[in-house]
């Protein structure tokens, strides 16, 4: 992992270290706590900020049968680090083999393979780093050269944290970005009842009916635009689409209010109707609408019900995303209420079909209004991520593409861009030496900045401090 790696060519070369390693990072999708970033919390120890939460980890562990005591039981910390020493070796050609020993590199300076041996070493050396206030959470992303990072939040959250850290006048810009997955979530009942119940609270509106549920809905969205949020993010399995009111909208909201169960087909029309007018709100903010597609969630149901949700029992579904998705967007284009969206797919197949609907709804007003957004969850690797470049370039235009995002909810993901950016740079580069692009190193570079960078800090329109 030298200063050239991934980079295959002289041109990759002089295309990254020149236009891309140096550009500041945009990371517009992340599920960072603001409330750490705003304390600039200091972790005490490498597994804290490293292991805890990291799913992508505890499946490796999982696999080479690591007991679950060492991964999210009350192993310490300490243990925990050591199994993960043990586990790292055997993840070759993984990812994580790749992004473990990046960041080790850049946060740490540390050069050596982790495994059994030196585990001891690197986690008391790493821990005694990150427990200093030098690698405070604001100094770890400065360090990265962050500029912004977006949260994930709840339409009940009260942004508190958000609004204390602006008035703090710290250079990182820390915006909230809408999440209201549980506003629309009528297939847990019993659950949605309390949400209602969260939502009114935080909005001031006594939610009785539907169109109540829309005006707290409204009423948060402004809020969070009051507070810098420019950009909204869905996780759904697939969009929805109805051609005709198929039932009373009020009916199946009482229904659900009640803690009454709903019928698939009813789920999947609230769900229909509830994305349509979050959407419009969107559209009216001038917003950015995200939808991430095709995850397969808590498929082992024994340990969804010993850990809880995101414990890394997820996997790729296969579902029909296509028509749904056309019909859902024309819907929205019809009356020009469709906003800024960027659509990230979680199975390969899928490719072609996001990156061909981005290019039905383009539009005059906005340079790649409609984003295939970069390889996700399963597909942020480098086959992914390259597979996920190769279809936009071969059926959009990758010079509009806003780049990379971490989508992660560690402090020491950063790296995942310079990975990003060395591949990107790896791809134009191996054209240019095969004849394929021609060796303009200024426009060329120009390319890859706004990939890097530029894109997205011109197509996010996040507020100027």
């Amino acid at each position: 992992m030298d200063e050239d790696f991934l980079l295959e060519s002289e041109f990759s070369k002089i295309l990254y270290h020149e236009y891309a390693k140096d550009q500041p990072i945009i990371d517009y999708h992340n599920h960072l706590s603001p409330i750490d970033i705003h304390q600039n919390r200091v972790f005490d120890n490498i597994s804290q900020i490293w292991l805890a939460g990291d799913h992508y980890k505890w499946r490796a562990m999982r696999t080479l049968g690591i007991p679950e005591h060492f991964i999210t039981g009350n192993a310490s910390d300490e243990e925990k680090f050591e199994k993960w020493a043990y586990t790292l070796p055997y993840t070759l050609r993984n990812p994580l083999y790749h992004w473990t020993h990046l960041e080790l590199k850049r946060y740490f300076g540390i050069t050596e393979s982790l495994n059994p041996d030196n585990a001891k070493e690197i986690y008391d050396y790493t821990s005694k780093i990150i427990a200093s206030p030098e690698s405070s959470s604001q100094m770890l992303l400065k360090k990265m050269n962050v500029e912004i990072v977006c949260t994930t939040d709840d339409p009940a959250d009260d942004l508190q944290a958000h609004q204390d850290f602006k008035k703090s006048g710290n250079a990182l810009g820390m915006f909230p970005a809408f999440r209201p997955d549980k506003s629309f979530a009528v297939e847990n009942p019993d659950q949605y009842v309390l949400y209602l119940d969260k939502l009114a609270s935080a909005s001031k509106v006594k939610i009785n009916t539907y169109q109540d549920l829309l005006e707290a809905l409204q009423q948060r969205v402004d809020y969070f635009h009051l507070h810098g949020g420019r950009l909204a993010d869905h996780g759904l399995e697939r969009l929805y689409y109805f051609e005709k009111n198929t039932f009373g909208i009020e009916d199946l909201f009482k229904k659900a209010k009640d803690g009454l169960p709903l019928s698939d087909i009813e789920i999947q029309f609230f769900k229909f109707k509830t994305l349509l007018e979050l959407a419009k709100m969107y559209h009216g903010k001038g917003w950015t609408q995200q939808y991430h597609l095709g995850a397969l969630r808590n498929a082992n149901s024994r340990m969804l019900q010993l850990l809880g949700p995101d414990s890394g029992f997820d996997s790729i579904g296969d579902f029909n995303q296509a028509y749904p998705l056309a019909k859902f967007l024309n819907e929205l284009d019809k009356t020009d209420q469709l906003a800024k969206t960027v659509l990230y797919n979680l199975n390969p197949k899928d490719n072609e079909i996001f990156a061909t609907m981005a290019g039905n709804f383009s539009s005059s007003a906005f340079k790649g209004k409609i984003q295939f957004g970069s390889g996700w969850w399963y597909l942020d690797q480098k086959d992914g991520m390259e597979r996920q470049m190769n279809t936009l370039s071969n059926m959009g235009m990758i010079s509009c593409f806003v780049g990379m995002l971490t989508d992660s909810r560690s402090f020491l993901s950063f790296p995942r861009h310079e990975y990003f950016r060395r591949i990107l740079c790896n791809l134009f580069g191996k054209d240019v030496e095969n004849g394929e692009l021609p060796a303009d190193e200024k426009w060329l570079g120009k390319i890859i900045s706004d990939i890097s960078y530029h894109n997205a800090k011109s197509y996010f329109n996040f507020p100027k401090e």
